[in-house]
């Protein structure tokens, strides 16, 4: 499979959180992947009111237009994390035969989000905005990778945490994975074993649905699998690719 790799962060990130990720995939071939930033995070500007609400069809059509109309990209594997995985599914369906196959992780079909971390976000909580941190991770790292991610987030918008986490809270395309199996695109979904966010079940949710794709399930990592265990998450990605 010699298609570029686009990867979509998931809420309140930025394209730096996929650094290991593209650098690994660049190393084998020069210029076979890339990371995006969502419209009003990281280098690029908002195109949505900041107060407004967006939903995921919105960042995918965002992403859509990044992707084929200013990269001039053909047929890219779409991969998503969170909220990006939410957009990758999302891009399956409205733009199925445009892609070549989507890289699930740490994601779901639908993604609730707990009033307690809405209720951060919207009102800038710190011990909710710690909590959700570091709900984030395994409990094993939890004394060092929330203070790494937040790092590679680098400072945020006001009401973007919200803005995307409402987003996700809404997304639920449980009803429609028929739709998205019928795309046929080949379909990897990877998530840590120690997801509190998006638990296993998610991923296999995802897998039962999804017939011919492929399941990844890495120890000793929570829902930022890719940070967690980056080497782990590219030897399955390259394999998968390759």
């Amino acid at each position: 499979m010699d298609n570029p790799v686009v990867f979509i962060h998931g809420s309140g990130d930025s394209s730096r959180i996929w650094r290991l990720q593209v650098e690994a995939l660049n190393e084998l071939r020069p210029g076979r992947a890339c990371a995006l930033d969502l419209p009003g995070h990281g280098q690029r500007s908002d195109m949505f009111l900041t107060d407004a609400e967006v939903s995921v069809l919105d960042y995918a059509r965002a992403v859509h237009d990044i992707t084929f109309n200013e990269l001039g990209l053909e047929h890219p594997i779409i991969a998503g994390h969170s909220l990006g995985g939410a957009i990758a599914l999302m891009m399956a369906l409205e733009y199925g035969p445009e892609l070549g196959g989507i890289i699930l992780i740490g994601t779901g079909a639908r993604l609730r989000v707990h009033p307690a971390f809405l209720e951060a976000a919207k009102n800038g909580t710190p011990e909710g905005l710690t909590q959700l941190a570091e709900f984030s991770v395994a409990p094993s790292h939890v004394n060092t990778f929330p203070v790494t991610v937040a790092r590679e987030r680098g400072p945020a918008q006001p009401n973007m945490l919200y803005r995307d986490l409402a987003a996700c809270d809404v997304f639920d395309v449980m009803a429609r994975m028929e739709e998205i199996a019928r795309a046929g695109l080949p379909t990897l979904i990877i998530c840590g074993a120690e997801d509190r966010m998006t638990p296993v079940k998610y991923s296999q949710y995802l897998h039962d649905h999804l017939p011919g794709s492929t399941l990844h399930i890495i120890p000793d990592a929570g829902h930022y699998v890719m940070r967690e265990q980056p080497e782990a998450v590219n030897a399955a990605i390259e394999a998968w690719i390759e």
